[in-house]
């Protein structure tokens, strides 16, 4: 063998040898490095509750074992090399513990990618030797409880590509550590800090983020003030999402985005503007979140070019128009949310034929149309909401089948026809109620055994219905028939197998008995029997230990005539219109909302009432109590709204102990026997809106320090003993928000309050309100009454538009002439200053009160002409001049040629239509002088009037005064899904 082939062989074996030693080393990580795991996995527990959002936690550490190379161990990623730990993946581990300063994690310094996501740190700080990865390009540290500052030695990892500190809400990140992880991280690609509390942070450093960056998230940091514009042009950017940072506004760009932006989310933020057209060339992007914003403006058509769309949320802004008809083309689309979005016109049907469409919602517009049949087409859509539109025609009855379905929602719309007699088996919920169903309820929903809601009410659903049909559904927690013709039958039937109901609706369903099988739900939250034909006692069982979860309870419009005890975590109850005849029911601590109007209860107010301090509605009206009126009822409760104690036989002075932060919004004491002065403590309520004392013994002068309640809007003081003249104002803006004053029947004396009058704003406009579309002041639980007078007879009233604004000061003895800044008061609707000695003449002014529907100026000495000016008044359906000086023609024309003789009798020198004295001539003749002339003994004996709008009804008017209610109580809203809501509106909206 020649020497060359021998040096061959050598340096084939030299090779070997180096491979060998090279093998060798990678399988063997450094000792010092293998320690430091061990001392790391010392430092923990291990706990599954530490990693709650895996599913299942992973103990990696329990590979972990002496003697063993470290590079095997789960978790762990050497060099290839070197053999240095240059991975260490500890996520979802379910460790425990803190992490310390000088933990031995610090001893691995040749570390590239750390995770140590999902476990628990024990709400420790970050340590700052975190910095000394030099090396390290990823560090996931989200989700795992630490708490404190985010060191700025995080900036030291110049390195770094990746960096997720996401969701460890305890956290806070300073501007001067945001600003140096801007500055310094010249590389970072990946960003995501959602759940920091950012707040401090100067969003103008964000400017300077580098141009490799391709995902930014900030979802929930309480970031302020505006969104750099530049961040949508970052050539690489993929992935932004700024959600729920409520204080956090811009606008989106109309030019130079990022073309390979793929996740675009700002839901929940404030940022506004027009949704620009150039949006549909982001031909890249698969999510566009833009809920919940201040988005306006039409939606564009080029949202139909985003091919690769699979979700799109443009729900809870205020567009306008059509939804666009673009969806033909999206077909990846597989959730769509445009709820609450203002829309309007026709249901777009090419968004029934995304067959990949999982989520469907566009509740809470006002679309109109049918359903098409395609619509049975959506094989795989789960949650279908198409609530409160104005949809109408026929319920396709294949809708009812769909296979996926399992969220099915069209209440609150105009729909017809039938319930199917195939469904889902997949269903959990339905809501139909509101519509105009009609038929049967069919025997197959006995079928639907996974069913959690079922929700009918308020359709035209008629026949009988057994309870039994139910009884199988082992998950049904929700049921509701109410308000329909339906006739349900109990049977008394205490079938064990019975679902246990968190909410029972049964009202109007011709119930004569409590249902015996109430007797074993241990879980009922909500129940409403309302409106049935159900006699006597409240049964004790009801109060028993089976009911000890029954929070709200809604008895009213029934025959029961004795209440027990009732069950100890009631927070609502309601048993208006009974034939209570008891004192005083005890009530459990934990009441919210008590009504017990129309009953005839007796007795006095109990003292230990002043011991429930949760109270936020108390209505007792219309009984026989009697008694002082609790001096506790004004500061007992820190948030009581409404107090509504009217039509009683109540005594003694109103109570004086209304103190300052109090959340009174409705007094109402109407009808009662109280006396003395009104309290000055009531100008310490500032949130007060009614206030009703009317009809009386109050002895006292005008309060003159109601004038700056700065959201008062009716005052009704009538028919009490209030003297001396009004007085002029003292405030800026006095009575500023008022628009309903009725000061009539009293002793006033002196002129007419030009100067309050002048400065009533709220009956200067109408708030932008249309007629087509009323609405009232309030909302839920409880309802202000008002009480109407026509010619003499009284008609009681529920609910008065926003806009409905009135001045009565009738019976009185206001003197002097009618001011003309009446006529300033555009949106004024009634107007009544009969039975006073005003002279002087019509002022011509009140022909600008174009809203005018009702004018009572009888039994006055008003003299001269009726100016022709109050022709154009075209809403004036009552007119009342009698008895005074009048004198010349009757004006002709518009609606004076529609009111009859008693408008204008006792006026002796009047003549034209309708008088049977004719004036001479074709042209009236020049009025007399103005004589003064004291009122008759017979006066024309009524009160304002009242037009409803839409059908142009006309009534006289008493007390009127505006529908108020109070804001929904926080505690039910937590405790009742938010979709029940919009059902006790519906069902408080009947009972009116």
């Amino acid at each position: 063998m020649s020497c060359s082939g021998r040096a061959g062989q050598v340096i084939f074996c030299l090779l070997i040898l180096m491979l060998y030693c090279q093998l060798t080393v990678s399988q063997l990580c450094p000792k010092d490095e293998s320690y430091a795991l061990l001392q790391l996995k010392d430092g923990f527990e291990y706990d599954e509750s530490a990693s709650l959002d895996c599913s299942p936690p992973y103990p990696r550490m329990a590979s972990w074992k002496s003697g063993t190379d470290c590079c095997s161990w789960d978790g762990v990623a050497c060099h290839g090399v070197t053999g240095h730990v240059i991975a260490l993946d500890l996520s979802c581990s379910g460790l425990r513990g803190n992490l310390s300063s000088n933990s031995s994690l610090f001893h691995l310094s040749h570390l590239r990618r750390l995770n140590l996501a999902f476990n628990y740190f024990n709400r420790s700080s970050i340590p700052p030797e975190f910095g000394m990865f030099s090396s390290l390009t990823h560090l996931n540290l989200s989700s795992t409880w630490f708490s404190g500052q985010v060191p700025t030695e995080i900036s030291h990892l110049s390195k770094l590509i990746s960096l997720d500190l996401s969701l460890n809400e305890p956290l806070i990140l300073e501007a001067p550590a945001m600003k140096m992880i801007v500055q310094n991280l010249t590389l970072v690609r990946e960003i995501f800090l959602d759940y920091i509390n950012m707040s401090s942070v100067d969003l103008g450093s964000l400017m300077n983020l580098s141009s490799s960056l391709t995902s930014l998230s900030l979802n929930l940091c309480g970031l302020q003030g505006q969104f750099p514009e530049n961040i949508f042009h970052l050539p690489n950017l993929q992935l932004l999402s700024l959600l729920l940072n409520s204080d956090l506004y811009g606008r989106l760009p109309v030019s130079n985005w990022s073309s390979s932006l793929e996740l675009l989310k700002l839901g929940s933020t404030s940022f506004s503007g027009g949704l620009p057209e150039i949006i549909g060339n982001l031909d890249s992007i698969k999510v566009l979140d833009l809920g919940n914003c201040a988005f306006y403006g039409s939606v564009p058509a080029s949202l139909g070019n985003l091919q690769q769309l699979n979700q799109l949320d443009l729900s809870n802004n205020n567009w306008t128009g059509q939804i666009p008809d673009v969806f033909g083309n999206l077909s990846k689309l597989n959730s769509l949310s445009l709820q609450v979005g203002n829309f309007s016109g026709m249901l777009p049907s090419s968004v029934f034929n995304l067959t990949e469409l999982l989520r469907l919602d566009l509740s809470q517009n006002q679309l109109e149309g049918t359903l098409p049949d395609h619509i049975c087409g959506l094989d795989n859509v789960t949650y279908l909401d198409l609530s409160y539109n104005l949809l109408s025609g026929t319920i396709p009855s294949c809708l009812f089948g769909l296979p996926s379905l399992v969220w099915f929602n069209l209440n609150n719309n105009h729909l017809t026809g039938e319930l199917g007699e195939h469904w889902s088996k997949s269903l959990l919920e339905i809501r139909l109620e509101s519509n105009k169903i009609n038929g049967l309820i069919p025997p197959s929903i006995s079928e639907l055994v996974n069913l959690t809601n079922f929700d009918v009410s308020s359709n035209n659903l008629s026949g009988i219905v057994d309870l039994n049909l139910f009884s199988n559904m082992k998950n049904l927690w929700g049921l509701d028939l109410s308000h329909n013709s339906l006739s349900v039958v109990t049977n008394n039937n205490r079938n064990s197998t019975w679902p246990q109901f968190y909410k029972l609706a049964l009202s109007s369903c011709n119930i004569i008995e409590f249902p015996d099988f109430l007797k074993i739900q241990n879980q009922l939250n909500f129940l409403s029997l309302s409106h049935n034909r159900i006699h006597g006692e409240i049964p004790k069982w009801l109060s028993a230990k089976g009911m000890q979860s029954l929070q709200y309870l809604d008895l009213s419009h029934n025959f029961l005539t004795i209440v027990n005890e009732l069950p100890p975590s009631l927070q609502y109850l309601d048993l208006t219109s009974n034939l209570l005849q008891q004192p005083f029911p005890i009530l459990p601590q934990s009441m919210y909302i008590l009504l017990i109007a129309n009953n005839k209860l007796t007795g006095e107010i109990p003292p230990w009432i002043c011991n429930i301090t949760t109270f936020q509605i108390i209505n007792l009206s219309n009984n026989s109590l009697s008694g002082n009126i609790p001096q506790c009822l004004g500061n007992f409760s820190t948030e009581l709204s409404v107090l509504n104690l009217r039509s009683n036989s109540f005594h003694g002075t109103i109570p004086g102990s209304f103190t300052e932060g109090n959340k009174i919004r409705s007094l109402d004491l109407n009808g009662n026997e109280l006396e003395g002065s009104l309290p000055l403590s009531l100008a310490n309520c500032k949130m007060l809106e009614v206030l009703d004392l009317g009809n009386n013994y109050i002895n006292d002068s005008f309060p003159l320090w109601l004038q700056t309640l700065p959201k008062l809007q009716v005052l009704v003081l009538r028919s009490n003993r209030l003297h001396g003249s009004i007085g002029n104002p003292t405030a800026i803006s006095p009575f500023s928000s008022l628009r309903i004053i009725d000061l009539s029947h009293n002793e006033f004396i002196g002129l007419l309050p030009t100067q309050y009058i002048a400065n009533f704003q709220a009956m200067k406009k109408v708030d932008g309100e249309v007629k087509a579309t009323p609405k009232y002041i309030g909302e839920i639980y409880y309802q202000d009454s008002i009480v109407l007078t026509m010619k003499g007879t009284e008609i009681p009233m529920e609910r008065i538009l926003t806009i409905f604004t009135t001045i009565d000061l009738s019976s009185n003895r206001f003197e002097g002439q009618i001011p003309k800044e009446v006529g300033l008061l555009s949106s004024l609707i009634v107007l009544n200053i009969s039975r006073n000695s005003v002279t002087g003449q019509i002022p011509s002014s009140l022909g600008n009160l174009t809203a005018l529907e009702s004018l009572d100026l009888s039994s006055n000495g008003l003299g001269g002409g009726i100016p022709s000016q109050l022709t154009r008044l075209t809403f004036l359906a009552v007119l009342n001049l009698s008895y005074n000086q009048l004198v010349g023609p009757i004006p002709h024309g518009s609606q004076f040629d529609t009111f009859q003789n008693d408008s204008y009798v006792g006026n002796l020198r009047l003549c034209g239509f309708p008088l049977s004295v004719k004036c001479s001539g074709d042209v009236a003749p020049q009025p007399p002088p103005f004589q003064e002339k004291e009122d008759p003994a017979s006066l024309f004996n009524w009160k304002f009037a009242m037009i409803g709008y839409g059908c142009g009804l006309v009534i006289g008017l008493s007390v009127g005064y505006i529908v108020f209610t109070t804001g929904k109580p926080q505690w039910f809203v937590r405790k009742v899904e938010v979709e029940q809501k919009k059902w006790l509106r519906r069902r408080t909206k009947r009972n009116i």
